[in-house]
């Protein structure tokens, strides 16, 4: 990602969900420390460090939490737990894991998206959480998805919920690392994919002893 994306962007922003599911954490947390500029908390973050309870998560994200919480040093434990709940406003934008309106709430359906609406304090916010590459756009007509495919084009007047995907774990059904580069002086997002050693991911997966879904979800996208 940042080979692609090199000479083309002036700072790094994350959307949260550091850790979990991987085999790096305290590799992935060191290099946000040292890299990114803003940064909101995700709901795996969360249950890594114990903030939330792993009741609730499929199988094989709890054995991922409990796996993390037992090899991240005292000071990945500790960022992890200074990381601020979004959203966040920058410059203008605002930053959220979930929703605007909950951090832990996943915008799926145009429906969901609507229902936001009215806790939207910026025309444009940047979400993570569901892994999937796109957003929604709200006018005056209703609520459109925003499909990745494409540079977009933010217009005056609409609100736009922009989801860069996820560079490490994306579930859409494309294995490529997703991310965004905005610009706010051509008022765009573009939408990227590139490939990465997935291969190389998978293994330190299974040498780890996580479970096998967590190496194979990766090939697949999902």
């Amino acid at each position: 990602m940042l080979a692609d994306a090199r000479g083309r962007f002036g700072r790094i922003l994350c959307l949260g969900d550091l850790v979990g599911y991987g085999a790096d954490p305290n590799a992935v947390v060191e290099w946000t420390r040292a890299n990114v500029a803003a940064i909101v908390r995700g709901n795996h973050d969360k249950i890594c460090i114990g903030l939330d309870p792993l009741e609730g998560y499929n199988p094989a994200a709890r054995a991922s939490g409990v796996w993390t919480r037992t090899v991240l040093t005292p000071e990945s434990f500790e960022y992890l737990r200074q990381l601020p709940r979004g959203p966040m406003r920058i410059d203008g934008f605002d930053l959220a894991h979930g929703s605007p309106a909950d951090e832990d709430e996943y915008l799926i359906t145009p429906r969901d998206a609507a229902d936001v609406y009215a806790d939207l304090d910026s025309r444009l916010s940047f979400f993570g959480h569901t892994h999937v590459q796109g957003g929604f756009l709200i006018a005056r007509g209703g609520v459109k998805r925003i499909l990745p495919a494409q540079t977009l084009q933010l217009e005056p007047g609409h609100y736009y919920l922009v989801n860069p995907g996820s560079v490490g774990q994306p579930r859409d059904g494309d294995p490529r690392a997703a991310y965004a580069l905005y610009s706010a002086e051509q008022q765009t997002v573009e939408f990227r994919r590139v490939r990465y050693d997935t291969a190389a991911a998978a293994e330190k997966i299974r040498a780890a002893g996580l479970p096998e879904s967590l190496a194979l979800r990766l090939y697949a996208g999902e």
